[in-house]
């Protein structure tokens, strides 16, 4: 089964301080991605102040607008505030059985959330997690202990995975603990493909003694040098995996977009 994927953090639909509405823009070239799961970050459940202030606002909620006529669209409200709120949001082709929003908001300056949603693909159920942690390291390594202790918890120790949204890690310190933890390859992590992917015992001890730093360059749009943005997956073989450049996603958000090829693999067989 093959699969296309896209993470984007949208940066609420505007430019910045909120003076020019870039959500039409938006919608267009995530369209133009063709992407079975959009894992969407900073996206405007409501905003008063913007559809008072901007002709042509939409109407209905912004995960609603992208996910559009192909889609079916969730979302897990973050950040709450007088005018509206803002979250993560998945936009899938394929039905989503149930979703949930994790609260893993570490203090009072920031609230973070990671959604949860089951994707019915076939036969086979899909655990698709939307992240966008904070932005102090000690708060993120609580927020990716956290995202852990549910996946072991809830999950079948072998059910596929995607992980995918806005890290901000930049350091790029989070990915071992998840390699270790999850089992999960890094889309953009040459050395965690082949082998690993059927998490076979050699191939995750050789990406478990290398260094991160083959991950996508997302941020910022204009000229992007820091790894923010990521895929993590279980139960999958990555075909292509792609950082969107140049017009139009150096002027949509702060963020470029990923995009991943995937063939969802038969965990039932043996490798």
């Amino acid at each position: 089964m093959k699969l296309r994927i896209a993470t984007y953090n949208i940066h609420k639909g505007v430019s910045a301080f909120g003076r020019k509405a870039r959500i039409h823009g938006i919608k267009e070239a995530i369209d133009l991605l063709d992407a079975d799961l959009v894992f969407l970050q900073e996206v405007q459940g409501q905003h008063d102040l913007h559809a008072e202030n901007h002709t042509l606002w939409p109407q209905e909620s912004q995960h609603d607008f992208l996910a559009g006529q192909s889609h079916q669209a969730v979302y897990g409200m973050n950040a709450v505030y007088e005018h509206g709120h803002h979250g993560n949001a998945l936009l899938s082709r394929y039905p989503i059985a149930s979703f949930t929003n994790h609260d893993v908001s570490d203090h009072a300056y920031e609230q973070r959330g990671i959604l949860h949603a089951i994707v019915q693909i076939d036969k086979i159920q899909v655990h698709c997690f939307v992240i966008h942690l904070g932005l102090f390291a000690g708060s993120r390594r609580r927020q990716i202990q956290a995202l852990i202790k549910t996946i072991k918890q809830d999950l079948p120790a072998d059910a596929p995975l995607v992980i995918a949204g806005d890290f901000n890690d930049w350091s790029q310190r989070l990915s071992q603990t998840l390699y270790q933890e999850l089992a999960v390859i890094e889309a953009f992590d040459v050395e965690a493909q082949g082998p690993a992917s059927r998490f076979s015992l050699k191939g995750m001890r050789k990406i478990l003694n290398k260094d991160t730093s083959g991950h996508a360059r997302t941020f910022p749009a204009g000229l992007p040098w820091l790894c923010l943005d990521r895929v993590y997956l279980r139960g999958f073989k990555v075909d292509d995996a792609r950082v969107m450049k140049g017009a139009p996603w150096t002027t949509l958000s702060d963020h470029v977009p990923i995009t991943v090829s995937l063939e969802l693999l038969d965990t039932t067989k043996s490798p």
